[in-house]
């Protein structure tokens, strides 16, 4: 299982020109599947890859009574990568003052905001996150529909701000192929009160319903967003 997830990995980080030598990658870790899967096999990759890169791991502690970390520490301590917690009221702060009824994409932009600050703090130039090929689909018809656009994230983008380039070596991974994987992960709880009930979710469950009659359209939406002689919305990043 391991070793297709190292081959897809490789050839989007390759594809898309994602790692150099002598960049130090911070992996942004939630504790959930997707960015556990990622800190394992960037591990792992880093031990044969041309490019010599150093890696840390780093998670947004969003302030959760019931948070629990530890076992993410200890699975940093076992891959010898360095870790840092960074404690943060985001939580406080959505639910509590702000009382948001669509948290969502302002908790995505705090966290991301936090994990910026940390990584130029520690001088670490690139982030890697950890979203899959199910997430490119997802993140298209969110748009589509909350927003007429036909748009979805790129596997590399420059964030001017922060002078941090954020990579998502993921991209060519499935959801289901990720959760083989996280069957030997310390996957933690995710404490939000939101989880399951976000309009990615409602995505999620409309392209399983989809997907009933229609068994293949996630992979035919995935095709055409990745595509390099079809609608493409990424053949520009591909290295030539």
């Amino acid at each position: 299982m391991i070793q297709k997830l190292l081959s897809l990995m490789r050839r989007a980080i390759n594809d898309f020109d994602m790692i150099h030598s002598g960049d130090k990658i911070a992996v942004g870790v939630s504790g959930g599947k997707d960015s556990l899967a990622l800190l394992q096999l960037l591990c792992a990759y880093q031990k044969f890859s041309e490019h010599a890169f150093e890696l840390c791991a780093v998670t947004v502690d969003m302030g959760f009574a019931d948070s629990d970390f530890s076992p993410v520490e200890r699975f940093c301590e076992e891959l010898g990568v360095n870790y840092r917690r960074e404690k943060t009221d985001i939580a406080e702060i959505i639910f509590d003052v702000r009382k948001e009824k669509n948290p969502c994409s302002l908790c995505a932009k705090m966290r991301r905001g936090a994990l910026n600050s940390v990584i130029n703090e520690m001088s670490y130039n690139k982030l890697a996150l950890g979203h899959h090929k199910n997430d490119v689909v997802d993140t298209f018809m969110l748009s589509l529909m909350f927003e007429g656009r036909l748009s979805t994230f790129q596997p590399v983008s420059y964030m001017s701000r922060s002078d941090v380039t954020l990579i998502r070596p993921l991209v060519y991974v499935s959801e289901r192929e990720i959760a083989g994987l996280a069957k030997t992960l310390p996957v933690c709880k995710n404490p939000c009160p939101a989880d399951k009930r976000s309009q990615r979710e409602e995505m999620k469950k409309l392209l399983k319903d989809v997907a009933v009659k229609y068994p293949d359209v996630s992979v035919r939406i995935a095709n055409a967003v990745m595509h390099p002689d079809r609608y493409n919305l990424w053949g520009m990043n591909k290295k030539q």
